[in-house]
């Protein structure tokens, strides 16, 4: 750096500076996913809090979270569960020392991004499909 501060260098690599890739999107993504999941335990807990206060409080938080605000929150945080997961199996791998290639990195976070979607879809689906078999049963229809 020059004595008289004019060298307008960064003094770290910012992002305007690196061409975004897969892996630095996982990174953030993993980051991100951690801090939701941070937030849907404390909606779990509220669950929790909610069912001890009896069943007025219960009703109303299940309202709650049957309105498409509270479904929205329920399957982003399906979403960040299910890349958690998979990009933390990423990680792992890593760990013991595999996967370190560009090819193979960039493979296994497409996989990530991909196979969390496809899981949050094919979870949604499922509780979807078998809710509508309970309602059946309890309706007499099956």
């Amino acid at each position: 750096m020059s004595e008289n501060g004019s060298d307008l260098r960064p003094l770290s690599p910012f992002t305007t500076v690196w061409r975004w890739h897969v892996t630095m999107v996982t990174s953030i993504l993993h980051r991100a996913s951690g801090v939701a999941l941070v937030g849907g335990v404390m909606v779990l807990v509220t669950w929790l809090y909610a069912a001890a206060q009896g069943p007025e409080s219960y009703s109303i938080l299940m309202a709650l979270m049957a309105s498409w605000p509270g479904r929205a929150l329920l399957f982003g945080f399906t979403l960040a569960l299910c890349f958690h997961l998979l990009n933390g199996v990423r990680y792992l791998m890593w760990d013991i020392g595999h996967g370190y290639e560009k090819q193979t990195a960039d493979r296994t976070a497409w996989f990530a991004i991909v196979g969390a979607a496809l899981l949050t879809l094919a979870l949604w689906a499922f509780a979807y499909w078998r809710l509508d078999l309970l309602s059946g049963q309890f309706q007499g229809g099956g």
